[in-house]
C-alpha cells in the first residue's frame, strides 16, 4: 500500500487532536503557520490547545510502519527526535507570534509539547506519545 507523507501526517494530526481532546484539552487552531510577505512558510505549529489555564503548541510527528512504502525508510528513528535545535528554535517563535496575533498577555503560560504517533499500516493501529514541555527557550 502505497501512501504519501502528507497524508500519514495529516492522519498524524488527526490522531494527535482526538488524543488530546480526550485527555481534556481544547483546540484553539490547527496549522497556523507564519510567512514572509507571500513567501514560503517560515513556521508552522500543528496544533494549539489549552487545558487547566497553559496553552499548548503542539507539534506533531507521525511515522508509518510496516509499510511496503520505500519512501517512509526513516521508521527507524522515533519521530519525536526529529524536532532538532532548528525546528525548536522555529516552534518557540511561531508561538510567540501566535500568542501576539491572539493578544494574549505577555505573561500567559504557555509551553511547546511534542506528540509522536506510529502508526501500523497493517493493522490500523497507532502508538501515541506525549511529551509535556518538550521544548524550552
Amino acid at each position: 500500500m502505497k501512501v504519501s507523507k502528507k497524508k500519514i501526517g495529516d492522519l498524524g494530526e488527526r490522531i494527535a487532536e482526538n488524543f488530546l481532546k480526550k485527555k481534556g484539552y481544547r483546540i484553539l487552531d490547527r496549522n497556523f503557520f507564519t510567512r514572509l510577505a507571500l513567501g514560503p512558510k517560515t513556521g508552522e505549529i500543528d496544533i494549539v490547545a489549552k487545558k487547566n489555564n497553559v496553552i499548548s503548541f503542539v507539534e506533531v510527528k507521525t511515522i508509518a510502519l510496516n509499510s511496503m512504502d520505500n519512501n517512509l525508510k526513516d521508521s527507524s528513528i522515533p519521530p519525536e527526535e526529529k524536532v532538532n535545535f532548528q525546528k525548536q528554535r522555529k516552534l518557540i517563535k511561531t508561538a510567540q507570534i501566535w500568542l501576539s496575533k491572539n493578544k494574549m498577555p505577555l505573561n500567559k503560560k504557555w509551553q511547546i509539547d511534542v506528540i509522536s504517533v506510529k502508526i501500523d499500516l497493517n493493522s490500523k493501529k497507532a502508538e501515541i506519545k506525549h511529551f509535556l514541555n518538550a521544548v524550552s527557550e
